[in-house]
């Protein structure tokens, strides 16, 4: 297929899936287009297994299409900008040492944990499973997903102040994540008893955040004041498309964190930029194509991860690490979330419920795969890739779907601020 047939396809899939959803499911619509492609793989491979259709086909078009790259070098950028777009930089300075706290710390803390639980897990199951290759899991895992995250947030009626914690740490702590997740990955490679030094690791952190953080502002700043300077909607929209695909690529090129930049930009632009530098008319056209075009981009997303289970081998001990990684994964992000909450709780008024419910609510989603994609070929990835999927799957369908639940419990318990 063809470039363009391939996007037709996933456009119209998308499309049907929605439609779907709204009638049928009526599920926030992330949540409700997973369950869609994941039937829709599920009824495949049963009749493939039953000689009613042959998968090779479909099985061969989903594997060539290179999840890694479709969202890390492509649609992340559009969705993490959007994301920042509509984040109140009052807010986040308000909350800023939690959130960074969570967004670093937490990251680190969990990998660990989780890499450490699934490490023995997999050798109670007789896998042959290098620690260092259980932290890398734990690595990319760690980190919540951003676009699944603010997908349910929009359905729910937690207070602002939560909101505003859940949302934010999950536009940061994905990038943080990457980092984390290189480091390790380099220690996997050959090369790495070669000079990898702990002075290179640490200017290699700092690079990637302190230069994204500048690289952000920068481009931010740059494109608030072309956008000051003019009052023309199409051509202000244009520019702030351009600054999420443009900065993206130039982020990678220099080696700094995409998606921080990304976001740093987003929210100089959805600040400054929506407050001093447009016009009433170019805000509402602004809030609208970026609303779309975040909706689509997720559509095509969960449709996608969906749709992998379909070029992935299901075997009983993979379910099995399965399991233990989605068990090994909530208590990695609950004592991540525990830790500084409960250590910080002098300095901020935590809302009731807020440990279960940052723990609950921290979803996994298209990063992670996309990340374990990543991985170069070796037996190791295999497992990584399975444990991550199921992860992902547990994550978005069960903890999406009961986060609302779990919110209204809470609250109805009572207003008395409590951990």
């Amino acid at each position: 297929m063809t470039v363009f047939q391939t996007i037709a396809l996933l456009l119209t899939m998308a499309a049907f899936g929605a439609y779907v959803n709204l009638h049928i499911f009526k599920l926030p619509a992330t949540i409700g287009l997973m369950v869609f492609a994941l039937l829709l793989s599920l009824l495949a491979i049963g009749f493939n297994y039953m000689g009613i259709v042959n998968l090779s086909e479909a099985s061969f078009f989903i594997s060539q299409i290179n999840f890694s790259d479709i969202l890390l070098h492509g649609l992340l950028s559009f969705l993490l900008f959007a994301g920042a777009l509509h984040i109140n930089i009052s807010d986040l300075r308000k909350y800023r040492g939690i959130i960074m706290v969570l967004a670093t710390l937490g990251v680190v803390i969990a990998t660990f944990i989780t890499g450490s639980l699934v490490g023995w897990g997999a050798h109670m199951m007789g896998f042959s499973f290098p620690y260092v290759y259980a932290c890398l899991f734990g690595a990319l895992i760690a980190p919540t997903d951003p676009v699944a995250v603010l997908g349910i947030l929009k359905t729910t009626g937690i207070s602002k102040s939560l909101r505003v914690k859940i949302a934010s740490e999950s536009l940061l702590n994905d990038g943080v994540g990457v980092v984390v997740f290189l480091i390790i990955l380099n220690l996997t490679l050959p090369h790495h008893e070669e000079g990898f030094t702990i002075h290179e690791m640490i200017a290699s952190v700092a690079w990637e955040g302190l230069g994204s953080v500048i690289l952000g502002l920068t481009l931010g700043w740059i494109t608030f004041k072309l956008l000051e300077s003019i009052d023309d909607y199409k051509v202000e929209v244009l520019l702030t498309l351009a600054l999420a695909a443009g900065g993206y690529v130039l982020a990678e090129i220099v080696q700094v964190s995409a998606p921080i930049t990304m976001v740093i930009a987003g929210l100089v632009i959805g600040n400054h930029g929506r407050a001093l530098g447009m016009s009433d008319r170019t805000r509402t056209h602004l809030d609208m194509f970026w609303e779309l075009l975040d909706e689509i981009l997720n559509a095509v997303l969960f449709l996608l991860v969906g749709f992998e289970m379909m070029v992935i081998v299901v075997t009983k001990p993979l379910i099995i690490m399965g399991l233990i990684a989605i068990f090994a994964t909530l208590i990695g992000r609950y004592v991540s979330v525990a830790l500084p909450v409960y250590v910080m709780h002098f300095q901020y008024r935590f809302d009731r419920g807020t440990i279960p419910l940052l723990t609950w609510g921290g979803l996994r989603g298209g990063i992670s795969i996309a990340l374990a994609l990543s991985l170069p070929p070796s037996p190791e990835k295999d497992l990584i890739l399975g444990m991550t999927y199921i992860v992902v799957v547990f994550s978005v369908l069960f903890q999406g779907t009961t986060f609302q639940h779990l919110a209204r419990y809470i609250v109805s318990r009572g207003e008395k601020p409590t951990l």
